[in-house]
């Protein structure tokens, strides 16, 4: 029940900030991956920064929207805007 449950934040989490970062999301299986790799990021980050944001639902998924962020900000980045090509579709 736990694996359904952090897929579900990463779905939300990665669809959340899709709409912050482009105004869209990537697809159901994109934002989940976006969200997931972004709860690991966020996670990390956190806990350098010593931000304790606890453990419930809404704490973790904060942590994995602010990661999916910081995701989609190193992507855009490195693949640059001027591509025009979405990443995931």
């Amino acid at each position: 029940m736990g694996l359904l449950w952090f897929v579900i934040i990463g779905a939300i989490a990665g669809w959340l900030a899709g709409q912050f970062m482009r105004g869209h999301g990537f697809g159901l299986l994109g934002d989940i991956i976006v969200g997931v790799i972004g709860a690991f990021i966020g996670r990390y980050v956190s806990q350098a920064a010593g931000l304790g944001l606890g453990s419930g639902l809404i704490g973790t998924l904060i942590v994995a929207f602010f990661g999916a962020i910081i995701l989609l900000f190193i992507v855009r980045l490195i693949a640059g805007r001027s591509s025009g090509r979405r990443m995931w579709s």
